[in-house]
């Protein structure tokens, strides 16, 4: 137990919400470019983003600095002399967590530009919609002959650049489809816009008394507030695999005889000797050759306890080293790493949960052809009893606007915003446009354990065991490390008032622990063997003084806020409830006894873990997955739908449909609950933009459906549908 340790700093200073967690460093490496990305996982309010700009631009060569809240990213505009690591240790010393991204890695834009874009469309075709209702009034109101064609060009010039533009979105996927020989809903609108539009122009060219102008825009209004109202129930949607392989170090220092030398990872190849520093993470798979330390596999593994480190252990991409240095020998480079190999895992299980039909999917399927085939049937029946194309094609284009796309297109984005919403002061953020009706379907719920059910971090359980001079001594061994059990006991003797000892010639043993001077005799704190311990069955540290017998401090992972609850919420409805570990059988099986949960696995790989999920999907089981680390990504993705907390890794949050903002896992039941009434609602929605069409449809065919009458058919249906909704609320 060694490396060297601040005191705990505040995740949020601004906010004062909690210690933060130690840094994902890349050791003194040389910024080779002038733009550098860091993650900044812990930060989530305004104040957060202010300190952190503040406290980049004030050190010596930082140009500008620039924080995402939506991305928890920063990029920093610098001087090519300005390292990460540096920056990265002014944001610790700050408070916040930081690690390096590799830039090159991540998209070139982040800008929610399909967001501004709809809202831009959805103003543009307000503001038409509402200058051409207000020259239909007009016409309703008995204008005739010259004053009604005048108010209907004006409308006609209004109408076509406008529906040009903000239509764009139901043109393009309306083409895409088709093009693909498959119907979705935008088909069905499309051709009832631009139905409505040529027969409105070619009645206004023929002096007629009806036009759907006004219907046209409505129409286009009210779906693009759905698609608007879509798109912001998720976050900016981004690869996980993207984020995974920006995590990987982008430089690494490598050994030519006696000269080091600081180059790009993937300059490395297979061979090549590369020396990690303390605090920097593994840039390629490959096995020690040199040095001792120990190795923070949690992310990867799901491991709590460090590893001991030392000549001939195999190491993966992207293992924390804690300790002293170490020299490897590349075996696997690039792609061929196993963090490459899980970003792959990932990318796959992705394209396999895109196969998911959302519900408004599915009802196009038979919207779309069941309006088709009933406006063409209107037409022909209308032509044959009349012999006058302009009478049937008018039909045809009322059946088509009075069907409702309006309620329909509102059935899905109006239920998951108000669902969101309430979930989201609950303290849930829906990422995703399905994940709300594939969460209503769940039956098996699967945890992870380190970091999801559990805090992540030791706690001390016997510190009542030593006397006060003990703990003060363990104290004093404990502030200068970064090591997770140093950091609990000093944690604890914080909270607790203990002063620390006075010990002199504090020295580290890399790989075994902390060793100093307290009165004239030599005190120890660290691995059971190096002290002359017998080990323990549970995560231990052990504390010698002098000659006495080695004093031992036990540690248990503590229980995340809500763990319990939720765990019994879900078993109470119903669900079937596993935990699936990388941590050691013992702890697995102890935490499966505390929670009540039957079925656990533990030392479980990330593949197996995705394995383990697909084989549920396979045998029929819609799994919702709770997860947070590196080693869990694969898993997410795979399962039906996904869960994280907001602690989680960037990777783990990106490939989750569902982020946990705050610590406690209660909420995760009520969501479920809510998913289903939504789906309910969603159900409900489409039945009564149904009910409107029984009604609307035979007006329309028997000839009465007058441009009034279809726009208080649309409004009224969109309106009700609306108001269903927001009994989610």
């Amino acid at each position: 137990m060694t490396a060297v340790m601040r005191p705990n700093a505040s995740v949020c200073p601004a906010c004062d919400a909690g210690p933060a967690a130690a840094a994902l460093a890349s050791g003194a490496e040389l910024a080779q470019d002038a733009r550098l990305a860091l993650s900044l996982p812990t930060i989530h309010c305004g104040a957060c983003i202010s300190t952190v700009e503040r406290t980049l631009d004030a050190h010596p060569g930082v140009r500008s600095s620039r924080v995402n809240l939506t991305l928890k990213r920063a990029t920093v505009e610098a001087d090519a002399d300005v390292t990460a690591d540096a920056l990265i240790a002014l944001l610790e010393s700050a408070g916040y967590e930081a690690h390096e991204l590799d830039a090159g890695s991540l998209s070139a834009t982040q800008a929610d530009k399909a967001g501004r874009d709809l809202l831009m469309r959805l103003a543009v075709a307000g503001f038409a919609s509402m200058n051409v209702m207000l020259l239909s009034v007009s016409v309703w109101s008995g204008a005739e002959a010259a004053t009604r064609d005048l108010f209907h060009w004006i409308s006609a010039a209004i109408t076509l650049p406008t529906i040009l533009f903000s239509g764009k979105p139901f043109f393009v996927s309306a083409w895409a489809a088709l093009r693909h020989r498959r119907l979705n809903m935008d088909v069905p609108i499309v051709l009832a816009i631009v139905l409505a539009v040529m027969t409105s122009l070619w009645e206004t060219m023929l002096s007629g008394e009806h036009a759907y102008f006004d219907a046209a825009l409505a129409l286009t209004f009210f779906l693009l507030a759905g698609r608007y109202l879509d798109h912001r129930t998720r976050a900016i949607a981004r690869s996980a695999a993207e984020e995974l392989a920006a995590l990987e170090v982008p430089r690494a220092h490598r050994l030519t005889g006696d000269t080091e030398e600081t180059v790009a990872v993937s300059a490395l190849e297979v061979g090549d000797l590369i020396r990690v520093r303390p605090g920097g993470r593994m840039p390629v798979d490959g096995v020690i050759t040199e040095g001792q330390s120990e190795l923070d596999r949690s992310l990867l593994t799901g491991e709590t306890v460090p590893v001991f480190a030392e000549t001939g252990l195999q190491v993966s991409a992207g293992e924390v080293n804690l300790t002293g240095p170490l020299t490897i020998r590349a075996s696997a480079v690039g792609k061929d790493t196993s963090l490459h190999r899980m970003a792959d895992l990932v990318a796959i299980a992705e394209s396999g949960r895109s196969r998911y039909t959302s519900l408004a999917d599915a009802a196009a399927k038979l919207y779309a052809p069941g309006v088709h085939i009933l406006s063409a049937l209107a037409f022909v029946g209308w032509y044959l009893y009349t012999f006058d194309i302009r009478t049937a094609l008018n039909i045809a284009a009322a059946v088509l606007i009075i069907t409702c796309p309006c309620a329909l297109g509102l059935a899905v984005p109006a239920v998951t915003t108000a669902a969101s919403g309430r979930l989201f002061r609950k303290g849930m953020l829906i990422k995703h446009a399905t994940a709300l009706e594939r969460l209503a379907q769940v039956d098996t719920v699967v945890f992870d354990k380190t970091g999801t059910l559990t805090q992540g971090t030791p706690d001390l359980v016997n510190a009542e065991d030593m006397t006060l001079t003990q703990f003060e001594i363990a104290m004093a061994l404990s502030v200068g490390s970064s090591h997770p059990l140093a950091q609990a006991i000093f944690s604890k003797g914080q909270k607790a008032g203990v002063g620390l000892a006075l010990v002199s010639e504090i020295f580290e043993v890399p790989g075994y622990g902390t060793t100093g001077v307290w009165n004239g005799q030599p005190v120890r704190l660290g691995r059971a063997s190096w002290v002359g311990a017998e080990p323990l069955g549970q995560v231990s540290t052990f504390l010698q003084i002098g000659a006495e017998d080695a004093i031992a401090l036990r540690f248990k992972d503590a229980l995340r806020p809500g763990a319990a609850d939720a765990v019994r919420a879900l078993r109470e409805s119903g669900k079937d409830v596993l935990l699936i570990s990388g941590d050691s059988t013992g702890a697995v099986e102890e935490l499966s006894a505390r929670l009540g949960i039957a079925k656990w696995i533990a030392e479980a790989l990330p593949a197996d873990k995705a394995q383990k999920i697909t084989a549920l999907s396979e045998a029929g089981r819609h799994v919702l997955m709770v997860g947070d680390g590196l080693n869990d990504t694969a898993a997410l993705a795979a399962a039906h739908v996904s869960i994280s907390p907001a602690t989680a890794l960037d990777a783990a949050r990106v490939a989750s449909d569902i982020v946990l903002l705050g610590n406690d896992l209660g909420p995760i039941p009520e969501a479920v609950e809510v998913a289903q009434k939504a789906t309910r609602r969603i159900r409900e929605n489409f039945r009564i933009a149904t009910l409107y069409n029984v009604i609307a449809v035979p007006l329309a065919i028997a000839g009465l459906a007058t441009p009034l009458i279809a726009a208080l058919a649309m409004s009224t249906s969109s309106i009700t549908v609306s108001l269903n909704a927001l009994r989610l609320r």
